[in-house]
C-alpha cells in the first residue's frame, strides 16, 4: 500500500513538473514571438523629437510597433545588448565610439547617414545678455554650458577656432558635462547659466526655456545623424523597413521641422 502511494505521489510530481516545464516554453515562445512584432530602436536623446514622431507614424501606416528608446548611453545600453534591432548616433563620432566599445553589435555594412544637423546658440528667453554671434559669447560675464560628449565633443572649439575665439570662449565656460540631459537640468535649475552651444534642434525641445540664436551660414557646422541595424537583431526585415522609411522625402521634412538640414 505504502509503496502504491509513493509511486502515485511520485507521478503526480513528475506531471506537475510537465506542466510546470511546458508552461515556461509557452510563455518563452509567446514573449519571442512578441518581441520578433517590435522593432526595437536606441540612441541619444538629441534626435528622440523626430524618431520618435516618425516611429508613431510608421506604426499607424504599417500596424509595425516601433519602440523608441533614448537618452544617454548608460541609462540604455545594457537592455540593446538583448533586444536591440536599430541603433542611431547623435553624430558621426557617438556611433563610431559605440562600434569601438561594443564590437560586433552593430552591422557596419548596414549603416548609413540620415541629415545633418546645424550647431547654433542657445540663450535664455527674451535674450537678456543680448548674444547675436560667437564673438558675443567672449563678453565678460557670459556664462556658457558646455557639452563635452554627447555628439557635442569639440563642437565649440571647432567654430571657435576658426574665428580665433577658442580662448574667449574657453574663458567664459562656466560648466561642463558629459551629457546634453544633464546640460538640461542646470540650464532649467539655475538661470546663471546665458549660453550653450549645442545643436539647433534642442531648440525645438526645450522652445519654453530657449531663444535659438543661429549662426551665419559661413560659421555653421554640421554633424550627421548615423542609422544602422544591429548584427543580433532578430526583426531585421521590419527595422530595414522603418528605417527605409526615416530616409523617405516626407520623413525628411519631420526632421527639417525639428531643426535638422
Amino acid at each position: 500500500m505504502n509503496k502504491t502511494v509513493f509511486i502515485a505521489g511520485l507521478l503526480l510530481i513528475m506531471l506537475v513538473l510537465l506542466g510546470f516545464s511546458e508552461a515556461a516554453d509557452s510563455k518563452q515562445a509567446q514573449t519571442s514571438r512578441n518581441n520578433d512584432e517590435v522593432v526595437n530602436v536606441y540612441g541619444p536623446g538629441g534626435p528622440l523629437g523626430p524618431m520618435k514622431e516618425l516611429a508613431e507614424r510608421f506604426t499607424e501606416e504599417t500596424g509595425i510597433k516601433v519602440n523608441v528608446t533614448a537618452g544617454p548611453e548608460a541609462k540604455w545600453i545594457d537592455k540593446a545588448k538583448q533586444d536591440a534591432d536599430i541603433i542611431y548616433g547623435g553624430s558621426e563620432y557617438m556611433l563610431r565610439d559605440l562600434m569601438l566599445k561594443y564590437p560586433g553589435m552593430i552591422d557596419e555594412k548596414k549603416r548609413i547617414e540620415l541629415y545633418p544637423r546645424a550647431a547654433g546658440i542657445l540663450v535664455r528667453k527674451g535674450n537678456p545678455k543680448n548674444i547675436r554671434s560667437l564673438e558675443d559669447l567672449t563678453k565678460n560675464g557670459v556664462k556658457i554650458i558646455d557639452v563635452n560628449g554627447a555628439g557635442q565633443l569639440g563642437l565649440w572649439e571647432d567654430l571657435a577656432g576658426r574665428k580665433g575665439l577658442i580662448p574667449g570662449i574657453d574663458r567664459n565656460i562656466a560648466i561642463s558635462v558629459k551629457s546634453s540631459a544633464e546640460a538640461i537640468e542646470y540650464w532649467k535649475s539655475n538661470s546663471k547659466y546665458d549660453a550653450w552651444i549645442t545643436y539647433e534642434s534642442w531648440h525645438y525641445r526645450l522652445k519654453d526655456e530657449t531663444d535659438l540664436v543661429q549662426l551665419p551660414d559661413e560659421d555653421k557646422l554640421y554633424r550627421g545623424t548615423p542609422i544602422s541595424l544591429t548584427n543580433d537583431s532578430n526583426n531585421k526585415k521590419k527595422a530595414k523597413m522603418f528605417i527605409d522609411y526615416l530616409k523617405t522625402e516626407a520623413s525628411h521634412q519631420v526632421f527639417q521641422k525639428w531643426g535638422w538640414k
